[in-house]
């Protein structure tokens, strides 16, 4: 690659080594911010909604960011040249299938926007030397508005080649026209899909977290078609690390083989929208699984399965994890960090309708045990059950979908 400008002399090569260093350590924090940043620009919607594409983003944020410090802590102050590993590599392939050509002119700008700040804290923060702090501020800004420059034309050029060679762009356009509520007979949609549409569906998102595990993915589609022979499934191919697919049948499609994957595929999770019927029910219940799966990934959950149906109110809680603990600290207060068993307790002596032995069967415990369990719980909880067993129960299943959110920060 062309070099555009000369390199900087020893100090403020050595000045831009030493930021990149410190910021390398933060960068996670930093390719959080970056993305809710880019987010907040004009993309394309299914970007956003679509957990697994919005995790592969991420990634495209963090590989960018890492390239071009790794590269000035190596060549400071020098032209970078855009990396694009075989996961992005995927990943626009996967944006191509589906139609999808986000702006990332755009998205970079926003991007910068937010990272020449932040190098700007940190080179005014450990450079005192007003000269040093000059040259630094002078050649970085050369090496990384080069970067985004180099970076949108690498992109651009890598989804034109993708998009020129998918052949399976038809049919998940096609999908992706139907969950939009685009209109549509149900004739037309069964004949270019090869699958039934006047029947009773099933949305399920599969996913792993890791490119790595497609063959378990891959693995589990193929259990999924096979579970069944009364039933029809259609697969579709969403991303690197997702598959969309839907269950039809005359009657509801029974949903225990898809439970039944997660307990023999450890890499692989499962989301699943609620039943519907024709082509409504089809949209609907993908729908709903996609947003089963982002609540999962907001979440940042271990669950393996989840139906939208059973998540439906914590996901319009949730929005966001520091909201989500506000919620669960006001209202379960001590209780969020007791113990487990007593949440538990509560939780589902409240399922249970109130019935203390229905949730000591369902808890294979003691009648005496559930009983002391759900009155210690009820003291400990700010809001107590026979005022609000709604907030109470939905503030319990968030923390049993995700305990991990009382670690999002200050209430």
């Amino acid at each position: 690659m062309e070099e555009l400008w000369p390199p900087p002399p020893p100090e403020v090569a050595e000045a831009i080594r030493s930021v990149c260093q410190r910021l390398l350590a933060d960068a996670e924090a930093l390719v959080d911010a970056v993305t809710r940043s880019t987010r907040r620009v004009p993309y394309n919607p299914a970007v956003l909604t679509d957990a697994s594409l919005g995790e592969e983003d991420r990634e495209l944020n963090r590989s960018d960011l890492v390239q071009w410090l790794t590269s000035n802590i190596q060549r400071p102050g020098q032209r970078v040249e855009p990396y694009l590993g075989p996961r992005i590599t995927a990943y626009i392939g996967d944006l191509a299938a589906r139609g999808i050509a986000p702006d990332f002119a755009e998205g970079w700008r926003a991007a910068l926007g937010l990272g020449w700040r932040r190098w700007l804290e940190e080179c005014t923060a450990h450079c005192a030397d007003r000269e040093l702090l000059v040259g630094v501020l002078d050649v970085s800004a050369k090496s990384m508005f080069q970067y985004a420059l180099d970076s949108v034309a690498t992109l651009r050029e890598a989804s034109l080649a993708a998009a020129m060679g998918n052949a399976d762009a038809e049919a998940i356009s096609l999908i992706q026209m139907i969950a939009s509520g685009a209109p549509m007979s149900e004739d037309f949609a069964e004949g270019r899909l090869r699958y039934r549409m006047a029947r009773w569906h099933v949305g399920l998102v599969l996913w792993v977290d890791d490119p790595g595990q497609q063959g378990a993915l891959d693995h589990a589609t193929a259990s999924l078609r096979s579970a069944d022979a009364d039933r029809s499934t259609l697969v579709a191919r969403a991303s690197a690390t997702s598959r969309w697919i839907w269950l039809s049948g005359a009657e509801t499609p029974d949903l225990h083989p898809a439970e039944k994957i997660v307990t023999t595929a450890d890499d692989v999770r499962v989301a699943a929208g609620r039943p519907g019927r024709g082509l409504d029910g089809f949209r609907s219940s993908h729908q709903d699984a996609l947003a089963a799966q982002a609540l999962i990934v907001r979440l940042g959950s271990d669950r393996r399965f989840t139906a939208y149906a059973d998540v439906e109110l914590i996901d319009a809680l949730t929005k966001d994890r520091a909201s989500a603990r506000r919620f669960v600290v006001h209202t379960l207060g001590p209780l969020a960090e007791a113990d487990p068993a007593l949440r538990q307790a509560l939780l589902t002596y409240v399922q249970c309708g109130f019935n203390t032995t229905r949730a000591a069967a369902n808890l294979y415990a003691h009648r005496n045990t559930v009983e002391r369990r759900v009155s210690r719980a009820n003291e400990l909880s700010v809001v107590k059950v026979e005022n609000n067993p709604t907030h109470v129960a939905a503030a319990l299943l968030v923390l049993d979908i995700a305990p991990e959110v009382m670690t999002a920060g200050p209430s």
